[in-house]
């Protein structure tokens, strides 16, 4: 590695390969979900429930086709990252699955994205250059993250809560392995770092504004307000790379001045560090209240 792209707060490639495929033959023994459909306050919760779930479907479905089709790729230069993409796409694949299931529970299904998701994802998918696709891919997941997190606080329904738990549990290591992924390709590619610290910025304007479009739709579900939740994206997505100072990402001052959020580089033991990763390694051992 680099001396610019050193960093005392990580784990090697061979480690993330081994709790990935241990993750892996877990995966066929979780527990199915209740037989008995969620129940819901009102129609209305119920709706929202299924824009919640659908903007997560959505997301799941994103990141199952990137890192596949990134995982030949990479594995031309280092296979086993390549081997840990595959596996890694194979994890949102599951997810995906559950939540198209779980949508059928809801009295749902997958619904075409909202305009503002869509042209998001749109100009996600345009991204052709690997530490964009990766770093775009981070942000979308660390806001994902952040939005499970909150849901679960204040959900209450049982099968709901075991659908946000999951989603929790596994975001909770699938952003520090994001980190990782990024840290590898620039590692491999210094000189696009300059570029990828501009569409970090950028594209953390476009992810705290988020808020704007979804609230209106799923807020009945998952009762979090709209500055609520630009706070929390701006204050994750700001703290992403805390871990790792040497890749010199930097959060926009302004956007966070005007959202009142003050960063504050934190201890390594937040929820988008290399330190929630290895708490979420072995998803038999995850307890709700640590999440």
């Amino acid at each position: 590695m680099s001396a610019e792209l050193k960093s005392p707060s990580a784990r090697d490639t061979a480690w993330w390969l081994a709790v990935l495929r241990r993750r892996a033959l877990k995966m066929a023994e979780e527990p199915a979900g209740a037989p008995e459909p969620p129940r819901f306050a009102n129609e209305t919760a119920r709706r929202a429930a299924i824009a919640f779930f659908n903007a997560a479907f959505r997301a799941e479905e994103s990141g199952l086709r990137q890192a596949h089709e990134l995982a030949s790729e990479v594995a031309d230069w280092d296979p086993e990252l390549g081997e840990v993409l595959r596996l890694y796409g194979d994890e949102e694949g599951w997810h995906r699955e559950l939540l198209e299931d779980f949508l059928r529970r809801i009295g749902g299904g997958v619904a075409p994205m909202g305009r503002v998701t869509s042209l998001l994802y749109r100009a996600y998918a345009r991204a052709e250059r690997m530490e964009t696709i990766v770093l775009t891919n981070l942000m979308f997941e660390t806001i994902g993250a952040t939005t499970y997190r909150m849901a679960l606080r204040n959900v209450r329904e049982p099968a709901v809560r075991r659908m946000l738990t999951i989603l929790t549990r596994d975001e909770s290591f699938h952003v520090p392995l994001n980190v990782h992924f990024l840290r590898a390709v620039l590692t491999r590619r210094p000189a696009a770092l300059a570029r990828a610290r501009v569409i970090y910025r950028l594209t953390f304007l476009g992810l705290v504004l988020l808020p704007l479009a979804s609230r209106p739709k799923a807020r009945a579900f998952d009762r979090i307000g709209t500055l609520e939740l630009a706070r929390a994206y701006a204050r994750e997505l700001a703290g992403l790379f805390d871990d790792h100072p040497e890749l010199g990402f930097a959060p926009p001052p302004l956007v966070l001045r005007l959202l009142g959020v003050k960063h504050e580089r934190g201890d390594g033991q937040g929820p988008t560090s290399l330190a929630a990763a290895e708490r979420a390694a072995e998803r038999e051992r995850v307890v709700v209240e640590e999440l």
